[in-house]
């Protein structure tokens, strides 16, 4: 919520001004009225603001004199004039003044409104460029990391607030979800110096904030855990952004905070169990549990080389979703995720699909698990890559008879089209209940899946591997319906097409 100061010698325009824009809409608030330049000046000094909307011919201080005393305190703040004498001279010092705009009486709402909008954007970009800045010159990387000698950290350390006798600091990294942020990290920011508690931002990266709570010693884990899950409703409910934040154990003095920041960078890799909008502390993590979670691999196996996709769909489900619980170790569902990805390494090995380009090697499915957001993420790796070995499992080694074979052909040639069995038979002379058993035993399911299976795999590969619309995707792998579309690509891979877009980043 940026600050708006209006300064006016006619009291009927500025209660005009006051009203005339409604500034909750544009995320501003006027927190001081002045009636010439002097008392404005006072005021400054007292409650410096963002904005300052001035008129020119004022008592004892016009505005412009006004503007070149707050520019000696405040060079960032922005100023807009407003008069009703359209003068060369006056219009020229703003310039000099760095004036946001010159605004003729009578003033015009819209005219204002944008005005204050374009002050609000320059703001924005200044305190970005002095948080880009500030990483750059004074290195938060170098001494969070603990790379930076003791002289030179003593000098970032008296640049922080002194930690009073009776507090103690909690230290956060807070990770944001880019994806989420529209209007820039600046709102971030803002909301975080609204905060009623005493808090510290150092900026690390647009995605990354490290964060300093200073509180009373008295407090507990879990007053710390509701103060930071109010900040990150506030940014959610208000903005739509998503956050996770890491809190590491409390500590009293500055030279701590790298062990700080080593604790909470090692706990960010729980957002994979928890998902953005969780706050998680030191004091959680340390009462998880680390029993193994067991994978039945023959029984996986066994529905995988039988082609029972909806039976490995609900196994995956099972396995990720209802056994993996919030209160497990992290490290355990990393290492169900590397058991699961040996076992289709070996799977593709010994049938000898490792070769071909729709199947990622080990190395680039461990890559992806790293990277996966949450646990949905990660279930949706796993799902995709199974459902990709039991539509090409046994294609090259596997005989078919001549009709499965044209039939399969014509499937790969005209999946648009309006199939099935029935126009088929026609065409190959044949039952067209006899033709669904030989295909069904030949190819492992039904000439029905068999369609569907490649319908979806083509539109998996347009979601991940183009910027077509969803829309068009059903339409160009033949699913006039996008509805149903959505349906049939859920069965299939257990995921939406545009959460599969979404969890690919695509």
């Amino acid at each position: 919520m940026r600050t708006v100061m209006l300064v006016e010698d006619e009291e009927l325009i500025l209660q005009g001004i006051r009203y005339i824009i409604d500034w909750e809409e544009i995320s501003m608030s006027v927190v001081s009225m002045a009636h010439n330049g002097k008392e404005a000046l006072e005021q400054f000094q007292e409650h410096p603001v963002d904005i300052i909307v001035t008129d020119v011919e004022m008592p004892q201080m016009n505005g412009l004199e006004l503007i070149e005393e707050i520019r000696k305190i405040s060079p960032d703040t922005r100023c807009i004039i407003l008069s009703g004498y359209e003068e060369f001279e006056y219009a020229r010092t703003a310039l000099k003044l760095d004036v946001e705009e010159y605004i003729l009486k009578p003033i015009n709402e819209e005219q204002l409104k944008q005005a204050l909008l374009n002050a609000a954007g320059q703001l924005d970009e200044l305190d970005k460029k002095k948080l880009e800045d500030s990483e750059d010159k004074i290195g938060w990387h170098k001494l969070l990391q603990g790379k930076m000698n003791d002289d030179a950290a003593k000098e970032l350390y008296q640049m922080l607030p002194e930690i009073d006798t009776g507090e103690k600091l909690y230290a956060a990294i807070m990770k944001i979800d880019t994806g989420s942020v529209q209007e820039g990290i600046q709102v971030v920011l803002s909301e975080i110096q609204m905060n009623p508690h005493r808090m510290r931002t150092i900026y690390l990266s647009p995605d990354t904030l490290f964060l300093l709570l200073y509180i009373e010693k008295e407090s507990e884990d879990k007053e710390i855990l509701e103060i930071f899950g109010r900040l990150q409703n506030d940014l959610e409910s208000m903005h739509g952004i998503l956050t996770f934040v890491t809190v590491a154990s409390p500590i009293t003095n500055y030279e701590d905070l790298p062990k700080c920041y080593k604790m909470s960078s090692k706990m960010q890799k729980y957002r994979i169990l928890e998902g953005y909008g969780s706050c998680i502390t030191e004091g959680c993590i340390q009462e998880r549990k680390t029993q193994d979670v067991v994978i039945d691999e023959t029984l996986l196996r066994k529905m995988i080389l039988k082609k029972d996709q909806d039976g490995v769909l609900q196994y995956i489900e099972d396995l990720f979703i209802n056994n993996i619980r919030s209160e497990v170790n992290v490290d355990v569902l990393y290492q169900l995720a590397l058991k699961m990805a040996v076992l289709l390494q070996d799977i593709k090995t010994e049938y000898k699909l490792g070769q071909s380009k729709n199947f990622q090697d080990l190395s680039e499915m461990m890559e992806e698990i790293y990277q996966a957001d949450d646990i949905f993420g990660l279930k949706t790796i796993f799902i995709s890559e199974i459902v990709e070995i039991i539509t090409y499992l046994h294609m090259e080694d596997s005989q078919y008879t001549p009709v499965v074979k044209q039939i399969m052909e014509e499937v790969r040639q005209n999946y648009k089209e309006d199939m099935n069995l029935k126009t088929l038979s026609y065409k190959y002379h044949m039952n067209a209940s006899y033709l669904g058993q030989i295909f069904q035993k030949e190819v492992g399911c039904s000439f029905t899946q068999y369609l569907s299976n490649t319908k979806n795999k083509i539109a998996k590969d347009l979601i991940l591997n183009t910027n077509m619309k969803i829309n068009d995707i059903a339409r160009e792998v033949g699913y006039p319906d996008t509805s149903y579309f959505y349906r049939k690509f859920k069965q299939c891979y257990g995921v939406s097409p545009a959460s599969l877009r979404t969890i690919k980043k695509y």
